[in-house]
């Protein structure tokens, strides 16, 4: 026999709670954010005790048993609840059923830096959501050991942020709110090499890949997708490059050019000579 809902009511202190988080006022002040669907709550659940709580309807707690036994394992409160307290909390036209409530998961910039990274993608005052969470998927996919959102980027916990990331935002570590000077000399200092992706660059992407100059430990930024990247912060950079475009298209997007520039760092690292080591066949 099937389980009653146990919060029948949108009005329920708990469901109040997490409706609230939509807000970044209220993210910012409990530290919590919103997960939506069976991908990011199993993210969510496997990620140290991230999760806090999990709102499922009936039938999705049926279908994705294995999450939200995950979810229990990992210490989430578990509620049962119906549609409409589900449609109450989403951010979603076509909510999934499963709505989870996470910790903050940012870390220190120091701690970046103190792990030697290879690969990083910076964020400079990148305001689009949904262009930030599928840059840090692409990050995440090309195998970066870090994201960096400067100040004045769009919030990291931001819904439409959380869902384009699918996921990568429980992969690997993002610092918050760091100036771009300050991001470029800790990572200068770190031996990192500074490469700012702008469409105007003077350096183009195959020319730095024929050179063999990328191998070495890389951090990208990445600037607004409507005005780019401005004359201080591209100047901060060791390199300003362009991906080449071939064909007759204007431009590539923010997200599209971000996982151009990242593979293609991804690859050189992991060429013999590059700082990524090469299992021989």
């Amino acid at each position: 026999m099937t389980a009653a809902p146990e919060l029948i009511s949108p009005k329920s202190p708990r469901v109040s709670a997490a409706r609230r988080l939509a807000k970044r006022n209220f993210r910012g002040k409990e530290r919590l954010f919103l997960a939506e669907g069976p991908q990011a709550v199993r993210e969510a659940a496997g990620h140290g005790r991230t999760l806090v709580e999990l709102f499922a309807t009936v039938e999705a707690a049926e279908r994705y048993a294995d999450i939200v036994g995950e979810a229990r394992t990992a210490g989430a409160r578990v509620h049962l609840a119906d549609e409409d307290v589900i449609a109450d909390i989403s951010t979603t036209v076509t909510p999934q059923g499963l709505v989870g409530v996470c910790r903050f998961m940012d870390v220190p910039f120091e701690e970046i830096l103190a792990a030697r990274p290879r690969l990083v993608a910076v964020l400079a005052h990148v305001r689009d959501p949904g262009n930030a969470g599928t840059v840090l998927r692409c990050a995440d996919a090309a195998g970066a050991d870090a994201v960096i959102l400067t100040d004045g980027s769009v919030d990291l916990y931001n819904p439409k942020s959380v869902r384009a990331s699918v996921g990568s935002h429980f992969h690997l570590p993002v610092a918050v709110g760091v100036p771009v000077e300050q991001a470029v000399r800790g990572l200068k200092e770190a031996g990192v090499r500074i490469l700012a992706a702008d469409g105007a660059g003077e350096d183009d992407l195959d020319t730095e890949l024929d050179k063999g100059t990328m191998g070495t430990p890389t951090a990208w930024i990445f600037g607004n997708e409507a005005w780019g990247l401005p004359e201080e912060t591209r100047a901060l950079a060791d390199a300003v490059v362009r991906v080449p475009i071939h064909g007759r298209a204007e431009s590539l997007n923010l997200a599209t050019a971000a996982a151009v520039c990242l593979y293609a760092s991804a690859r050189a690292q992991r060429a013999a000579g590059g700082c990524r080591s090469v299992t021989s066949s």
